[in-house]
């Protein structure tokens, strides 16, 4: 038996307990350590995005191995893993062309009459997995393509950021928007990604790094992970004050939130033969666009779903960076909770006030 947090109904998260099944082929039992809060677990706890129910979501999670199946070969019991929601099957168009992040194959691995993976305790009925991982939950059965073996002496709460949040901020400046030493970076929504976007521009060796938050204790984290300048996102000048420190527009800039306001700004202070990328989960009638001078000025725009992440070489060079000290995974974290806290938890992250709260399991 494992206890979880359920999503029964749109709304709010239950503790209960569930089965889970063996490990097949190729999967993989991980007793989970920790737990990041992410915004996109709260876009399906409140509905706006769909999903079967009841399910279990999570999916920022570390942990330690239990048992493999028999094919697995990856990784073995007793190692320290990070999982990762673009588990990628290894042989479509997608992930021989390098571009793994996009890859669907994750959905199609089990047959369509296989057993189900989770149950309820008592065995009533199945509990959808969310994501490929379900990590609100004291353990996880997953494929091993959805995790990778890290460094034993990299701590496991600051471990499961760069599960997601990590993975998806420094990602995209290191993959998906390849910066140049030198180049100014804007990131519009200072929360876990976008504080780790923060900090990986720091780390590429960006000229200047403008933060842009209506917070300002985020603004100041911010500074904290590298921002070398900071503007209030709800001041009536932001376009004018950002144009003004970059002298002209920034070669890119990120969006972190996930609403239509922040995009739209993001490809406002862009400057000619700038990219905005678009990484917040924006409600599914949101439409962003480049005008007619912008195209014509080399403007682009582009998503990057997990930062374009190639996670199994990623995510142990990103354990690395914060071991060497480069990385700051211990800013980015506001607090830890049990299990039993999570919904106190995702009520704080409505507020918007502080970076990321970690599930730590016992």
């Amino acid at each position: 038996m494992a206890k979880a947090a359920i999503l029964e109904q749109v709304g709010g998260l239950t503790i209960g307990e569930v089965e889970l099944a063996d490990p097949g082929p190729h999967e993989v039992l991980i007793d989970t350590k920790a737990c990041g809060l992410c915004h996109s677990d709260l876009h399906f706890i409140e509905g706006a995005y769909p999903h079967p129910l009841p399910a279990i979501p999570g999916h920022e999670a570390a942990g330690v191995v239990r048992a493999v199946g028999s094919e697995v070969k990856t990784v073995k019991p007793g190692d320290h893993v990070v999982s990762c929601l673009s588990a990628f099957c290894g042989h479509c168009e997608f992930c021989v062309t390098g571009r793994m992040a996009l890859c669907l194959g994750a959905d199609t691995r089990r047959a369509p009459d296989a057993a189900p993976r989770i149950m309820r305790a008592d065995g009533s009925a199945p509990v959808a997995q969310m994501l490929n991982l379900s990590a609100f939950c004291e353990q996880m059965l997953i494929h091993e393509h959805a995790c990778v073996a890290i460094d034993k002496n990299m701590p496991l709460d600051r471990a499961a950021v760069i599960g997601c949040a990590v993975t998806t901020g420094a990602g995209t400046i290191f993959n998906a928007c390849k910066v140049v030493p030198g180049e100014t970076v804007a990131v519009v929504g200072c929360g876990g990604v976008g504080l780790a976007a923060i900090n990986a521009a720091k780390i590429a060796g960006a000229g200047k790094v403008i933060a842009i938050d209506p917070i300002p204790e985020k603004r100041e984290l911010a500074q904290v992970l590298g921002a070398t300048h900071t503007v209030d996102a709800m001041a009536a000048d932001a376009v004018e004050q950002v144009m003004a420190i970059s002298g002209g527009g920034v070669h890119h800039a990120i969006e972190a939130v996930g609403r239509q306001a922040s995009a739209d700004l993001a490809v406002k202070i862009l400057r000619r033969g700038g990219t905005a990328t678009i990484l917040g989960m924006m409600p599914l009638d949101c439409k962003v666009g480049l005008g007619a001078l912008d195209l014509l000025g080399g403007k682009k725009l582009q998503g990057a779903i997990m930062g374009m992440n190639h996670f199994p070489v990623d995510l142990p060079r990103l354990v690395d960076f914060y071991m060497r000290g480069l990385l700051d995974l211990d800013t980015i974290i506001a607090e830890r909770i049990p299990l039993e806290k999570i919904n106190e938890g995702f009520e704080k992250m409505k507020g918007g006030h502080s970076a990321r709260s970690v599930v730590v399991f016992d």
